[in-house]
């Protein structure tokens, strides 16, 4: 939703000056002040400068300001983008030591149900190997239960 142009006198070094923007009367009248404070500063340290010319100074110090102003935006921009990156790749890492802890927890489980429980667990593959080595076992004692039951005689 744009705000509604308002128009806004302001007087700045003596001088009236309508001006149309959307800003608040507040935001204007310490606009107002901040210009007038430093055209006074500008002509204080440089007596000999006339009105226009301490005006030139202050737009050259204000656009001066408004680059380092936006150099900074820019920098914090990357600085989150940045950020971004690394909180993905932090929840990505996170969620794969979850994964280890639950292989872990479900190796140390086989081994507690085949009596095991003395043995130590030094990394993922190692629980890995231990999985893999349940399933193959658990798949022999399937295949030999099957062709056990095809060669029983049928009963009729």
């Amino acid at each position: 939703m744009a705000k509604d142009k308002t128009r806004y006198k302001a007087m700045i070094a003596n001088h009236t000056y309508t001006i149309i923007g959307q800003e608040t009367k507040k935001h204007m009248d310490l606009v107002t002040r901040i210009v007038n404070e430093q055209l006074a500063e500008i002509k204080h340290i440089s007596p000999q400068t006339n009105t226009e010319q301490a005006s030139v100074l202050l737009a050259v110090n204000a656009v001066s300001d408004q680059l380092k102003k936006q150099e900074e935006v820019l920098k914090l921009r990357q600085e989150v983008e940045e950020l971004k990156r690394r909180t993905i790749r932090i929840t990505e890492l996170e969620n794969r030591i979850k994964r280890i802890e639950a292989i872990e927890e479900e190796a140390k489980g086989v081994l507690k149900k085949n009596g095991q429980e003395d043995v130590e667990i030094h990394n993922h593959m190692e629980a890995q190997q231990i999985l893999n080595e349940n399933r193959k076992q658990q798949i022999q004692k399937k295949g030999t239960q099957d062709s056990q039951d095809t060669n029983e005689p049928q009963e009729n």
